[in-house]
Parts: C-alpha cells; structure tokens; sequence
C-alpha cells in the first residue's frame, strides 16, 4: 500500500509531505518496497498521523477490563480501533486478588496480543493486530491495590493494601508477564521498597497518594518514573510543600499521564502541564464502561457511578473516571490551545517512549506496526488503516 500526498506527522513532531510506504502490516522505506500493484491512498488535503496509545483505560461501550469477559475485552479493543486508538493499555481498578487474576487471565487469547513481541522495545515484525479490527494490547496497566485511601478516587478502600511482591507475582503470572504498569502509593509503608525491588521489571507510576514531596523524591530515587493522571488524586503544587508534582517536575525522566477530557483538568493547568513535564506528557482517557453510551448508571470496580453529559461520578460526588475516549482528548487538548505537534506527540510518541515500546509503535517509522490515522483539517477522523 501506498499513502500518498498527505501531511505526516513525523517523530520529530513536524508535519511534512511525503508518501508512506506499507508492507506487510509495516512502514518501509521507498527503496525497500517490492510490491507490483501496490493499493494507493490518495490523501491529500489530510493529514496522516501514527495510530493513538491509551495506556490508561478501563473500558468503553458498557464493557470493563475487570469484568475478566475476553468478548467485553473484545468489544472495547473494537471500539478504541475505531476512534484511532490502535495500541492500548487495558487498566484494572483496585479488586481482590481472585478478581484481578481472573481478568488478568482473561487475555490468554492469542488474537488479544498477536504480539508478545511488542513486550519489547524491538522492531516490529509480523502481522499488523490492527488490521483484524481491534486495537493491540500493548501489557495491562494495573492500577490498584497499592494506593493511599486518602486518595483513593474511585477504588473501593476495603481492597486497598500495601504493595507485595507475593500478590503482585501472582497476578503477573496470571497475566503471562503482561503487566507492564502498575501504581504504587509511596507513602504506604514498604511501598518504596516495591518499587527498588520492581522498577526493572515494571514501569512504576506514583499517584492515588497523599505523599510529600521528599517521600516522592525517595520514590523517584528508588526507581519510579511515571505519574497517575497528573493533578488527579495526588496533593496540589504548594510553593512551601510541593509534594509529589514538585518532586516529579525536579527530575527528568517522568512521565505524566495527563486526562483532557475538561472535566478532571482545568484548561489552563492542561496548557501548562505541558510546560512543566516537555516531551513528557502521555494523554490517557481513564475511560470507563460508559464511554461511547447514553447518560446512565453503570458499576465500576464494584461500585455504581452516574454519566451525565462527559461527567461520570459515584453516589458521594467523586468523579469517577472518564467517559471520552482518547482521541476526542486529544482534540480538546488542541481546542484549549495546546500545540497540535504536541497533543499528537501526546498520544503518541510520549506513551511509546514511556512503557519501552517505541521501537515497535508511536511514529510512521520503517520497521514500525503501520497504524495510520487519516484525518482532515478540522481534526475529523477520516479513516484508520
């Protein structure tokens, strides 16, 4: 296949025109093509951007990564492919171990993965996942039980626990080695040394905690490199304590998901996120089972919430996760005012580079699974290839 005359994003976050060259579910360089009758897309006018990475979401469509139902995991995966999110992190709430290891358990299907290799930073090889319709999943993301209940969110704090090497081996062997992600609350005692034991066998993540910011330093120190939707269940900046977001700014290799939908981030802390975390930024959704469905009420993690509009929240108030799904993020991102290089790089290279697999996805790159956005000037999704 050939994509020709569109304006495409490349990895050094500019838009230029030139052909794209794919073959066999890859990008190639034009020397290295070797088809005779070549399928051409004409895409001028549009632009052409490399498919988008949720790395944090937990379902969509009425459907949840929890629920451990592989035709729910499905449904979603359908659904995330068909808004532009064509490599995915399915994310689990605070649960009991059982629950979790069943869900876990519930991707044991080949046609989830088709890439065991994209668990590596590797050049990709193989056929495109995306082309059966569904997004990839790229590891699970889990984001409890090890979170501080003065930040809990929307986790259930009879669940919570400090972090265990015997109950996180349990579920990542449950999982075939797919967790790839998992959020640690530093202030839970021993939680630090779960992150000095794991930081090489997992990305850690520092959020749902009421930590300061020397403990965050400690965290950071020992490993950690990764926040949890940044300003959301974590203390505010405070120019005397600064806490886990002072911390974090301090130090150079965080990255920090980001929620855009305008409800759990104000515009102006959106903007200037991204000035405080450059080319560090990872758009996430935080989606849940009432993304793509009319107002409602529906469960999450065991506890009943309420959609209205793009506001989903329990019984108390809590807001509770997000009903936009990423693509729609990253164009209010661009509406707000934010770079349109950088809200794409966003959902793109920024999370590629953050979980280890931007050798594999993230930009239209030879080598790289071919997943391609077309969309038009006015940021309306054409197509996904």
């Amino acid at each position: 296949m050939i994509i020709k005359n569109g304006l495409v994003f490349t990895q050094d976050k500019r838009f230029e025109k030139k052909d794209i060259y794919i073959e066999d579910g890859r990008f190639v360089s034009p020397n290295a093509y070797t088809e005779d009758k070549a399928d051409v897309i004409d895409a001028e006018g549009q632009f052409v951007l490399p498919g988008l990475i949720d790395i944090h979401s937990h379902g969509a469509v009425g459907c949840d990564f929890s629920d451990g139902d592989k035709g729910g995991v499905k449904k979603i995966l359908a659904y995330e492919r068909a808004h532009g999110i064509t490599t995915y992190c399915p994310t689990s709430m605070t649960l009991p171990q059982e629950t979790l290891e069943t869900a876990y358990a519930s991707l044991d299907d080949p046609s989830f993965f088709h890439l065991a290799n994209v668990r590596t930073d590797q050049p990709a090889s193989g056929q495109n996942p995306v082309e059966s319709g569904y997004a990839r999943i790229a590891g699970i993301n889990m984001e409890g039980p090890f979170l501080d209940e003065a930040k809990k969110g929307a986790h259930q704090a009879c669940y919570l626990r400090p972090a265990s090497a015997a109950f996180f081996d349990a579920c990542q062997k449950a999982a075939s080695g797919a967790i790839r992600l998992v959020t640690v609350a530093p202030n839970i005692a021993d939680n630090i040394d779960f992150i000095r034991d794991y930081h090489e066998k997992v990305t850690i993540s520092l959020g749902h905690t009421s930590c300061d910011c020397a403990t965050a330093e400690k965290a950071i120190t020992a490993g950690a490199d990764h926040l949890t939707h940044l300003f959301n269940a974590m203390p505010s900046l405070l120019h005397r304590e600064p806490g886990l977001i002072g911390a974090a700014m301090d130090a150079e290799n965080i990255y920090a998901e980001l929620i855009a939908d305008g409800i759990h981030v104000h515009g102006t802390m959106i903007r200037n996120a991204f000035r405080m975390f450059p080319d560090h930024i990872c758009l996430i959704s935080d989606s849940i089972r009432g993304t793509g469905l009319s107002d409602g009420s529906y469960e999450l993690g065991g506890q009943i919430f309420h959609v209205k509009g793009k506001l989903a929240t329990l019984d108390d108030g809590t807001i509770a996760g997000s009903v936009t799904n990423l693509y729609d993020s990253m164009c209010h991102a661009i509406e707000i005012g934010v770079p349109m290089e950088e809200a794409i790089a966003a959902a793109t290279i920024h999370p590629a580079k953050s979980l280890g697999i931007y050798g594999q996805v993230g930009s239209i790159t030879p080598g790289k699974y071919a997943d391609i956005l077309l969309v038009n000037k006015k940021m309306e999704l054409q197509r996904v290839l």
